[in-house]
């Protein structure tokens, strides 16, 4: 919606805590929002920046993060103390951070999604509908088109990565109120496809294994966010190709482009499309509709 903008939310002082002897766990809001994520993103990004003696791993998540640290190197006080500066030092009106732009193909209504979801439909909320069905309902959509039109119609912002690894929390980056929201199964299934795009709550996830799991299935992509083997191109620096702050482009495909994707992602020469910009909150907040195709025009 053109010229709407995105409220900002006021965060409560961030609460400290220790995980065991050599973890601490900082949780910014108790609630999901841009304001939170986007704090968390900055801090931990800053926190990398700066090399801290003794950090060992830096896990930012949708409202909080996580640092692991070598206890003998820093002491958690101390560790805390370095953090409540950092926090109090970050503007998001004038914080920027580098920020890869994925395409990532969507095969939507896809027969293997659509083949496990019908196996469990005693699990489901409304189990004479399809997933994309009940979700485009509770939505006010008018159908399955409209409401893949809406979830493709703008990019996904990765803000957390975990659950599986290598599997892509994704928030949609439009105003609250245009936000779609659907409950997970109400039991969980037993199974679902690797790459399967799934929606629970307000996230939409990228399966990176098969397994089990309560999201709803709305397709499959050809692409691989996870590759152990380090095989594709684009894994060249790291097995997990979503990063937090990576912003992903769902861009509905039909069966014949999924097949040819998915040949060239198994012959290990499919060449992923990633653009890259200076992520600007602030004028995501203030302009997010014409900031977001700014961010897609950087794809080929």
């Amino acid at each position: 919606m053109s010229g709407s903008g995105i409220e900002r939310q006021s965060l409560s002082t961030p609460r400290y805590e220790y995980g065991g002897d050599d973890h601490v766990f900082v949780e910014l809001s108790e609630s999901m929002s841009f304001t939170a994520n986007f704090k968390a993103q900055a801090i931990t990004k800053e926190v990398r920046a700066r090399d801290i003696p003794g950090i060992i791993e830096v896990a930012p998540s949708n409202a909080s993060y996580l640092l692991h640290f070598d206890p003998e190197v820093v002491h958690p006080d101390t560790l805390i103390d370095r953090l409540r500066d950092i926090e109090a030092g970050i503007d998001l009106t004038a914080y920027t951070w580098e920020a890869r732009v994925l395409d990532v193909p969507v095969l939507y209504d896809d027969p293997w999604t659509r083949e496990t979801l019908m196996q469990f439909r005693e699990r489901h909320q409304d189990p004479e509908a399809t997933d994309l069905e009940y979700s485009a309902r509770i939505n006010g959509f008018s159908g399955p088109e409209e409401f893949i039109e809406a979830h493709a119609g703008a990019p996904h912002m990765v803000t957390m990565v975990g659950f599986v690894p290598g599997l892509p929390w994704t928030f949609q980056m439009v105003p609250r109120d245009q936000q779609i929201e659907v409950p997970k199964y109400v039991q969980p299934r037993t199974e679902t496809p690797s790459r399967a795009v799934g929606f629970g709550g307000a996230f939409t996830a990228i399966y990176s294994v098969p397994g089990a799991g309560g999201y709803q299935l709305f397709g499959r992509t050809p692409v691989e966010v996870l590759d152990v083997d380090q095989q594709l191109s684009a894994f060249a620096d790291s097995m997990v190709l979503p990063n937090p702050g990576d912003i992903i482009n769902f861009r509905r495909v039909d069966r014949e482009e999924y097949d040819r994707i998915r040949d060239a992602v198994e012959a290990n020469d499919y060449e992923y499309n990633i653009g890259h910009i200076d992520f600007e909150p602030e004028e995501f907040f203030e302009h997010p509709s014409e900031y977001t195709d700014r961010i897609t025009e950087v794809l080929d």
